[in-house]
């Protein structure tokens, strides 16, 4: 793989990780789409995917580095209310995170073949949009919009719900943070607290993949030059990613009534429009 293919799939990978529309879904069917060439089934093209979400996770901790600070900084402090608050943060982030964390290590090798086939992609990123539609719906018919909760008020129930609706990501197309930002808005949150409980477990998540598919970059089988390009993907990805970040939080924090409608429709129109593209083409 080239640095200029690696980078524009590293460019995609960074806006669309955090945008509720599954940035691993485009990362597969975008290849096939358009006919990069790409080997997606090669045993270094999803530790490749990984880096590049080591970069996502470099920018999700240097957006959010307050909020990382205050858990550290709290759970030392000598006041015992801080880090009575700082203790339930961490404790509702462990708990959001164990269901990804132990059905991933089960079904693992069972549900990676599919991160290869585009179809299979095209057809979830279809069924993404339904989740985001439905879970807007769902959220105004369970929730009143003037009763919704900020992050101070998430209960260890809600959060264990977060981190069931997060293992739906383990089919490509299906979007990690879409799949948390119903699951918040269902537990009463509002878009933006959901968004940044979202991003909060996402850096987790993502470190625990990295451990299990980075060594493979530098296994012999990894073509030469692999993880130099791997890297700059990762880099190019933190950046564009950072600026995701950035532009979610304030789209959220301007619209709070059916926000996440624009990504339902793109979901129906992109994996839509790939599948039949595929099937015909």
């Amino acid at each position: 793989m080239s640095v200029l293919l690696a980078s524009l799939i590293a460019f995609l990978q960074g806006v669309t990780e955090l945008f509720p529309v599954s940035s691993l879904g485009h990362a597969v069917i975008l290849p096939a789409v358009l006919g990069l060439g790409i080997d997606q089934r090669a045993p270094e093209f999803l530790p490749f995917l990984v880096v590049l979400h080591l970069g996502t996770a470099a920018a999700l901790l240097l957006y959010f580095w307050r909020d990382w600070l205050e858990i550290v900084f709290g759970l030392l402090s000598g006041q015992p209310d801080r880090r009575r608050e700082s203790a339930r943060v961490l404790t509702l982030m462990i708990i959001a995170t164990l269901p990804a964390a132990v059905l991933g290590f089960l079904f693992e090798h069972k549900l990676k073949d599919l991160f290869g086939i585009p179809t299979i992609a095209a057809g979830f990123l279809f069924i993404n949009g339904f989740l985001l539609f439905f879970g807007e719906r769902l959220r105004v018919r369970h929730n009143s919009l003037n009763a919704q909760k900020g992050l101070s008020e998430l209960t260890w129930k809600g959060a264990l719900a977060i981190g069931f609706w997060q293992c739906t990501a383990f089919f490509p197309g299906i979007s990690r943070s879409g799949a948390t930002m119903v699951g918040g808005l269902l537990s009463g949150l509002s878009h933006r607290a959901s968004a940044h409980f979202s991003f909060l477990i996402a850096t987790p998540v993502i470190l625990g993949a990295a451990i299990l598919e980075v060594p493979k970059l530098l296994h012999h089988t990894a073509p030469a030059g692999m993880l130099t390009v791997s890297l700059i993907g990762g880099a190019v990805a933190g950046v564009t990613a950072f600026a995701s970040i950035a532009f979610l939080m304030h789209y959220f924090r301007k619209h709070d009534f059916e926000a996440l409608n624009p990504f339902a429709f793109y979901c129906w129109l992109a994996g839509g429009g790939s599948l039949l593209f595929l099937w015909f083409a």
